[in-house]
C-alpha cells in the first residue's frame, strides 16, 4: 500500500506544498488541528493510515511510545525545523515513491536520517 502523510499543526505548509507540487498523486492531507493534543494527533493519523510528519521533536517522541503502550501507529517523521524546506521536501518525496506504508508501522524517525528515534516505553 502507498505510503499517505498527515501533517502535524506544526509542520511548516510550505513542505506540504512542495511535496504535492512535485507528485501531484501524494495523499498528503494537512487540514489544521486546531486544540488537539499529541496522542489525539497519533490517534486521528492511525485512524486513517497516514504517517504523522511532524516538525515537533520534543514532545512528540514521548507521546508516540505512550500511544504504542496500547496501539499501534502508521509511523512518525520528526522533521527538524531548521533543516533546509527544499530538502525536507525531496526526502518525502523519496519515501512516498521508494517505500510502502507498512514499513513505516510503528517507527518514528528522524529525518534526514531516517534513523529510528529512541522513545522509552
Amino acid at each position: 500500500m502507498k505510503v499517505k502523510f498527515q501533517a502535524d499543526n506544526d509542520l511548516d505548509r510550505a513542505i506540504v506544498h512542495g511535496v504535492v507540487r512535485r507528485r501531484a498523486t501524494v495523499d498528503f492531507r494537512s487540514q489544521p488541528m486546531d486544540a488537539v493534543d499529541d496522542l489525539t494527533v497519533l490517534h486521528l493519523a492511525a485512524q486513517e493510515s497516514r504517517i504523522l510528519v511532524s516538525h515537533d521533536v520534543s514532545s512528540m517522541p514521548a507521546a508516540f511510545a505512550q500511544y504504542r503502550r496500547t496501539s499501534h501507529s502508521p509511523g512518525v517523521l520528526l522533521v527538524p525545523q531548521t533543516w533546509p524546506l527544499a530538502d525536507a521536501i525531496e526526502q518525502l518525496v523519496l519515501i512516498w515513491e521508494l517505500t510502502e506504508a507498512g514499513e513505516w508501522v510503528d517507527r518514528i524517525c528522524y529525518l534526514p536520517t531516517l534513523s529510528d528515534f529512541r522513545v522509552r516505553g
